[in-house]
């Protein structure tokens, strides 16, 4: 093991060790679907209505009888309840349906990573998790704070890099460099 290698290790376990408050992680029942999320529908009896769909750039899906329905911006639980409403209106009486998000919008890591890019979310994903994903911190990496800009916002805020720091879905995480 390489010196660099010996010194990464001990800024990780020394960041580890911090236990810090971390930005709150987002829960499953409250996530917001948005383009480029891909979900499942199942109609009970009905396998031809349901299958696998991604949210277009319009914030759409298109199911097979009823046409376009609006999910960005719902939960799983009210994607659930529209696609419900829209088969009950002439189509199916008491139709039971349920949605899963089936894979969530990338994030991406930028700066002092040695492979920086896009990767995909993971539920209960942390930034270290993501930074060990872009194989890991470069010797210039600030290892005690990241840029994070969440989906849909200009704005890049500096939290503290902590073990339980959290990541959303279509986060930008960006790794600054350390002066000193």
């Amino acid at each position: 093991m390489t010196v660099g290698a010996r010194r990464g290790i001990g800024l990780l376990v020394a960041i580890l060790s911090l236990g810090l408050t971390a930005f709150a992680p987002q829960s499953v029942s409250d996530y917001r679907l948005a383009s480029a999320d891909k979900v499942r529908i199942d109609v009970f009896g009905e396998a031809a209505l349901g299958g696998e769909f991604v949210i277009d750039a319009n914030g759409r899906i298109a199911l097979p009888l009823i046409g376009e329905v609006q999910a960005a911006g719902l939960t799983g639980a009210q994607l659930q309840d529209a696609v419900a409403q829209a088969l009950s209106q002439g189509y199916l009486n008491q139709p039971r349906v349920t949605a899963q998000v089936l894979t969530y919008r990338p994030i991406y890591i930028l700066g002092e990573v040695n492979r920086p890019g896009e990767y995909p979310y993971l539920p209960d994903l942390t930034v270290l998790n993501a930074v060990a994903t872009a194989q890991g911190f470069t010797y210039r990496a600030n290892t005690r704070r990241v840029f994070v800009r969440r989906a849909g916002s200009q704005v890049e805020e500096a939290q503290p890099l902590t073990a339980d720091a959290r990541v959303s879905p279509g986060d930008t995480l960006r790794i600054g460099e350390r002066y000193f």
